[in-house]
């Protein structure tokens, strides 16, 4: 038996003759231990990454990636490597997965970091952003990963993008007017989900910006094809509230789903004492997952 291993028995035989108070405080003071691990891991890689410039190398997962922002790289590898909010267990070593909003290809990374087999299909629309998502799956050499530049929508064509360059974007017109961020306005292809939905989905993946609940009203009667998603949802100035309309299109294909509201650092406002405002801003994990 090697040392690992008798360590956790050890463990599991210490906590199961523990008094169940004296075990939820040992579980407490776990939770705590692996908090503050992360918070030091962080804290070190806001310190390595301060000298990065948009179009620097740096490595991730044992891939090179080229970034286009200091923020936003730091963002994109706290919630997806440190954090796994993409993290799912395959049933097959071959998994199909779309992600849609792939930005620079951090979560297409991740997934053929866990899955070497699996087929992605990674959808970005950014004209600024697209490219560097483009040099990161090639230049890696990353093979079964199909790359659409486009928008996802309910119609397929040319539509209204405004984005930052980097990784804020939206589709309404509305959110922009009310943003005050120095965002531009472009034309873009747009292409439906519905349209990719023709097999079974191992995992779906989404991130665009405000669009969720009206791509996933289009694609309702195909959603059965998906196994497993992860939605980030935008309650931003300008956006209508769909969140509710969300989980009804879930509910209705026998998904059972949680929702995660990220970390006080993404997400502060959503921590007590609870305060909302029309101006509001706050993003939401939705996971679900079809049980039977």
């Amino acid at each position: 038996m090697s040392a690992n291993t008798f360590s956790q028995r050890f463990r599991s035989i210490v906590n199961e003759n523990l008094p169940a108070g004296l075990r939820a405080a040992t579980r407490g003071v776990r939770q705590t231990k692996e908090r503050w691990r992360q918070d030091l891991r962080l804290w070190r890689l806001r310190c390595q990454i301060r000298a990065l410039k948009p179009g620097s190398t740096t490595q991730c997962l044992g891939y090179s990636l080229q970034v286009n922002d200091r923020d936003n790289f730091y963002t994109l590898y706290k919630d997806i490597v440190v954090n796994r909010i993409y993290h799912f267990e395959a049933q097959r070593p071959d998994p199909l997965i779309l992600d849609c909003g792939s930005n620079i290809g951090m979560s297409i990374l991740y997934f053929k970091w866990v899955y070497p087999r699996a087929r992605i299909i990674g959808f970005e629309p950014d004209t600024e952003v697209f490219p560097y998502l483009e040099r990161n799956v090639e230049k890696n050499g990353l093979q079964g990963v199909r790359l659409v530049q486009a928008a996802l929508s309910s119609k397929e064509g040319l539509i209204e993008f405004f984005s930052d360059g980097k990784y804020g974007s939206s589709l309404s017109e509305e959110a922009f007017a009310r943003s005050d961020l120095r965002w531009t306005r472009s034309s873009v292809s747009s292409v439906r989900l519905r349209s990719y939905l023709d097999e079974p989905v191992d995992f779906l993946k989404m991130n665009i910006e405000g669009a969720e609940y009206e791509v996933l009203k289009n694609s309702e009667e195909k959603l059965d094809q998906v196994k497993e998603m992860v939605i980030e949802y935008h309650h931003l100035p300008g956006l209508p509230r769909n969140l509710h309309k969300i989980l009804e299109i879930l509910d209705r294909h026998r998904f059972e789903y949680l929702i995660n509201d990220f970390d006080s650092e993404t997400n502060g406002i959503v921590k007590p004492p609870f305060k909302l405002a029309p101006d509001s801003r706050y993003f939401l994990l939705i996971y679900a997952k079809r049980l039977a």
